[in-house]
């Protein structure tokens, strides 16, 4: 898969880890220079892309943890009010 490829077939097939290591790659390429405005400005646009798949990736992890805590704490687990106050 090309670094600065429009990414049409990448975000939804992308996981977490695939999207976070490319992302890596483009902010080292982008950092390290050499490159052209042209490559630069589709190196940037790729970089926002991935770091969309990273964000929904993340943002589903999190909806994911509150809903098995909530579960939890509605089986009355003893310590229900310190995880409230800590929200």
């Amino acid at each position: 898969m090309s670094s600065t490829g429009t990414g049409t077939a990448t975000d939804g097939a992308l996981g977490y880890e695939q999207a976070r290591d490319e992302l890596i790659d483009v902010v080292r390429r982008l950092e390290a220079g050499g490159t052209s405005l042209e490559e630069s400005l589709a190196l940037w646009e790729r970089g926002e892309e991935l770091a969309k798949v990273c964000r929904r990736w993340l943002d589903g992890a999190r909806a994911r943890l509150d809903a098995a805590l909530a579960s939890e704490d509605g089986e009355g687990g003893a310590d229900d009010g310190v995880e409230q106050q800590a929200r």
